[in-house]
């Protein structure tokens, strides 16, 4: 294909996560007349990295991570939106690795485009590891505000969703609420480092949709 059919194929391909919802909201029966988009995902996970790095000044490259946290879902843009309570995270890899090498394929820069991929999946460098602790927190984050619009009513779950998990429900029979439960399950399961933890803690324990900005209100 020509310079230009590249630019527009891979364009029109990452477009698809415009319309492509995340499938948490989904399974959770989060009630709202627009839910997060995978492609809204990837635009505040971007914020909250550029925000981590000026508050707590981390020793990483923010335009690599930024860069990285921009095509870390590209492959959902093939396979959709899976989440571990669908399949387990190596078939995940396996079908989301085919799905990245072939919407790269026919860049001239594709090869480092997915090795930039690759990294943030392996969890092994300073970028990816803070990335991947950017990515899970900006869920949790999210979750918090969906949940203080009152979007979730956790009586009203379909048989079949991650409500049925044990660990979320061990989570759930605490009274906890529906984003509690999602902050608490986040933080057990990922390995944030004590910045992280701050912030998921904040988070926990106060409406983050009424913290002000100084500068605009």
């Amino acid at each position: 294909m020509s310079k230009e059919q590249n630019v527009i194929s891979y364009y029109v391909i990452c477009n698809r996560l415009k319309d492509i919802i995340r499938t948490g909201w989904k399974n959770w029966n989060v009630q709202r007349e627009r839910v997060e988009s995978v492609a809204e995902h990837i635009f505040g996970v971007q914020m909250l990295a550029i925000a981590m790095k000026s508050e707590y000044e981390y020793d990483v490259d923010i335009m690599k991570v930024v860069y990285m946290l921009a095509i870390h879902e590209i492959g959902e843009a093939v396979i959709g939106d899976l989440t571990q309570f669908q399949i387990s995270k190596e078939e995940k890899e396996k079908i989301e690795h085919e799905a990245v090498h072939k919407i790269l394929g026919d860049l001239l820069d594709g090869d480092k485009i997915e090795e930039l991929f690759l990294e943030f999946d392996s969890h092994n460098t300073k970028e990816s590891i803070f990335a991947y602790q950017c990515d899970k927190l900006e869920c949790d984050l999210q979750c918090k505000l969906y949940d203080e619009e009152g979007c979730v009513d956790i009586q009203k779950q379909e048989i079949d969703n991650p409500i049925k998990n044990a660990r979320v429900q061990e989570l759930l029979k605490t009274g906890s609420s529906w984003s509690t439960m999602w902050i608490k399950f986040g933080q057990q399961t990922y390995p944030y480092d004590k910045n992280f933890k701050t912030i998921s803690n904040y988070a926990l324990n106060n409406e983050i949709g009424k913290v002000k900005n100084k500068h605009l209100d």
